[in-house]
């Protein structure tokens, strides 16, 4: 169970993230990185974000780039929180890839809606 501290420690860690990505990403013209959520540890020592990249066809290479930079992106996070947090945790970036398994469930579950719809219909 997350306590309040890591809630709130959490919550600040994604807009502070979702900054940093904004603008390192509108440079590149036509590609979204968003974090979806941010996990932090009991000891606040590690924060896994989880991010949301479009399109997803270039999904692990960028994915793969942030991971290279992710000493270039603590240290602008900690700037950012250095009012709040005194220590900034490590980060570890993962592939938020629910959006996928809910649009793969609706594509998935699409035809037999209509075919429902068309019986209801018919009668």
């Amino acid at each position: 169970m997350e306590g309040k501290r890591q809630a709130k420690i959490a919550r600040l860690l994604q807009k502070e993230l979702s900054e940093i990505f904004r603008r390192q990403t509108a440079a590149l013209g036509g590609v979204l990185v968003s974090v979806s959520a941010v996990r932090v540890s009991p000891d606040l020592s590690i924060a896994k974000a989880y991010l949301s990249i479009f399109p997803a066809d270039k999904a692990a290479g960028i994915l793969e780039n942030i991971k290279k930079q992710s000493k270039t992106v603590r240290y602008e996070l900690a700037q950012a929180v250095k009012q709040t947090l005194r220590k900034c945790p490590d980060l570890q970036f993962y592939l938020d890839d629910s959006l996928d398994y809910i649009d793969n469930i609706d594509r998935l579950l699409g035809p037999k809606k209509d075919k429902e719809e068309e019986k209801t219909e018919e009668e």
